[in-house]
């Protein structure tokens, strides 16, 4: 956060670089727009707070380094991949863009107002890493940067509210499942039918709205065992992440996760009084702090246990518990212990492909489109393992999705912060997954299933739209779900109820 002698500072200019600097930038030509619409305009709003004068955007502490600025040719190869250079056409809209900004930040220029809106409309997909010829490492430079931001930015009263509401909820399962009877009720009660008919939650409050819409079916959920044998052999002891959303909105993904290494000869730790949240939405939000005291106590809660690995069935979480030896690098009585952590934690269809199949596949006769997580695709690298796993099953079709790097415009929470380009992110997906034909999708994320489950109606609802299937719906289930069923042999509507 900013001093409150610096907000006193005069206001610097507009720290936008035009799009025409073709000299550092390289091309700028716009991007294709979402869907084949225009560009759109109307992006976020600038928060409005006073820049920084006479401060440099950084300080000391966990700086963005230069030498990874430096890595940075600004081929423009990583343009077509970013959704927010292809919402907006807008060059600091890049990652090549905002890449440029942090080098200005780290020559001395303050953190002006304009320059934190640019690094607030990054999703943070990491489609630029897997895109860039160069090997930048642009999910080292964005994260670092947030920490920057949100230490030394003074945001507006809204921003922060919204912020604060955000992560005084989501980080906290036990808090999350207080919510589950209430919501339960409203969707029971058919107010939700109400409320997508009139449009009038989305009009007033666009971001209540979008809550409401990323809200699942909710069923009934047990509370998980604290360990659970393996069915046979004992191959691996593992821990396992229950999770903050995943454990509110989607225990069965859960159970289904266990139920599947007990089969393939995993003894399941499970710890749930215990664990909490792991400290990725703090993590990639830039509250570094606080993600580091959620790390702190995930370590902690398996620090008795003997594991051989540490199972992760979200995207997000599981690229964030693979950095806590980078996040915990110099807090002396856990660096160590935090790196060993980090080192057996595997997605779950990482471990499965590592420890090879035992348990029987029963046949799933159903057409399955597969869509990559950002953080399991692009920033774990985790991309044949899942598709080998659905392709074993017997009589189960794969088809792939339409530009898969692109984002589905979830992104941890960037969807609740950007409700109305977030949507244009969902609704592309949405057009491309139904595209497929297929009838159910496949994903190991919670806020992809969450994101395109609200996205597909509204495609599904619009026949005749540009890119529009019109009419078609499509299933939705995690990776470990489908598992489940070809080991259980489940009958396939099971799936598509």
């Amino acid at each position: 956060m900013a001093s409150t002698d610096a907000r006193d500072q005069p206001e610097q200019p507009d720290q936008r670089v035009p799009r025409d600097v073709l000299g550092l930038l390289g091309p700028t030509s716009p991007g294709p727009a979402v869907s084949g619409e225009p560009v759109v305009s109307g992006q976020p709003a600038v928060s409005g707070q006073p820049a920084v004068s006479g401060e440099p955007a950084f300080d000391g502490h966990r700086p963005p380094p230069a030498e990874v600025v430096a890595d940075c040719v600004h081929c423009g190869f990583c343009l077509p991949s970013c959704p927010t250079y292809l919402l907006w056409g807008e060059e600091m809209d890049s990652p090549r863009g905002r890449i440029h900004l942090i080098g200005q930040g780290l020559a001395g220029e303050p953190l002006s107002p304009a320059m934190v809106e640019h690094f607030d409309r990054c999703l943070g997909c990491m489609a630029c890493v897997s895109a860039c010829p160069s090997g930048v490492r642009y999910d080292t430079l964005i994260e670092r940067t947030r920490q920057q931001v949100e230490r030394r930015h003074d945001r507006s009263p809204r921003e922060r509210a919204l912020r604060s509401a955000i992560f005084a909820l989501f980080p906290y399962p036990r808090r999350l499942r207080l919510l589950r009877g209430p919501l339960r009720a409203y969707q029971a009660s058919g107010l939700r039918r109400v409320v997508d008919r009139t449009g009038l939650l989305r009009r007033l409050a666009p971001t209540l709205a979008t809550l409401e819409s990323l809200t699942p079916r909710l069923t009934r959920a047990s509370r998980p065992p604290r360990r659970v044998p393996a069915y046979g052999p004992r191959r691996a002891v593992v821990g396992m992440l229950t999770g903050c959303v995943q454990s509110a909105f989607f225990p069965g993904v859960n159970s289904a996760t266990v139920r599947v290494l007990a089969a393939e000869g995993c003894e399941v730790v499970i710890n749930p009084e215990r664990q909490g949240c792991c400290g990725a939405l703090s993590l990639h939000s830039g509250r570094e702090e606080e993600a580091r005291r959620f790390a702190r106590d995930l370590v902690d809660a398996f620090a008795a246990e003997h594991l051989d690995y540490f199972v992760v069935n979200a995207a997000g979480c599981g690229s964030a518990l693979k950095e806590y030896g980078d996040l915990l690098a110099d807090d002396p009585a856990y660096a160590e212990r935090a790196a060993a952590f980090a080192a057996r934690v595997r997605d779950l269809s990482e471990l499965l492909v590592e420890l090879g199949p035992v348990a029987t596949r029963h046949p799933l006769p159903v057409s399955v489109a597969y869509h990559d997580a950002c953080h399991l695709g692009h920033a774990q690298g985790i991309r044949s393992q899942p598709r080998e796993l659905l392709r074993a099953i017997p009589e189960l079709e794969l088809r792939e999705i339409a530009d898969p790097e692109l984002c589905c415009g979830s992104a941890g929470v960037w969807n609740v912060l950007n409700p109305e380009p977030a949507a244009k992110l969902g609704d592309r997906k949405a057009r491309d997954v139904l595209a497929t034909g297929a009838s159910l999708l496949v994903t190991a994320n919670p806020g992809c299933l969450m994101q395109i489950a609200a996205a597909v109606p509204r495609v599904a609802d619009t026949p005749g739209a540009a890119g529009s299937p019109g009419g078609r719906s499509v299933a939705l289930a995690h990776t470990a779900q489908v598992l489940d069923a070809s080991i259980r042999r489940l009958p396939v509507e099971r799936l598509l109820s």
